[in-house]
């Protein structure tokens, strides 16, 4: 899988967790010869974002556009800030949150959903797998 990292909030390279994470998830799910962009961004431009498109005037963590042509699964835009508030929140990694948003919007660009329980329930053992393998632990 191709994986195309544009980052728009700061100079730090987060390359080698969302490429490890995203190919442990391209194998487990059989995703392969195919390319997504993972957009890091600020929590205005993600709020914007998610004004403009969803509708929802609040900052979010993650939001997928998912595509399908030629092969491009299709844009992941994160909000590092919200990114390294959650991690704080719930006592774990920066790169352990930032991986689970990576898979987390790598599952909803391959058809994934969670609009209820059933749908959430296998999600989220999909997701838990994905980050063990990769070893982005809790």
């Amino acid at each position: 899988m191709r994986i195309n990292i544009l980052n728009y909030f700061n100079d730090i390279d987060y390359s080698n967790t969302i490429n490890k994470v995203l190919k442990k998830a391209s194998n487990i799910t059989s995703i392969q010869n195919k390319s997504i962009n993972i957009i890091l961004v600020s929590n205005e431009e993600i709020k914007r974002l998610n004004k403009e498109y969803r509708k929802k005037d609040y900052i979010t963590d993650v939001l997928t556009f998912p595509d399908g042509y030629l092969n491009n699964l299709g844009d992941i835009f994160i909000s590092l800030p919200k990114c390294e508030e959650q991690r704080i929140e719930l006592k774990h990694s920066f790169n352990r949150e930032l991986g689970f948003l990576c898979v987390h919007g790598f599952l909803h660009s391959i058809g994934y959903n969670h609009q209820n329980k059933d749908e959430e329930s296998i999600m989220m053992k999909l997701q838990d797998n994905i980050l063990n393998a990769a070893k982005l632990y809790r």
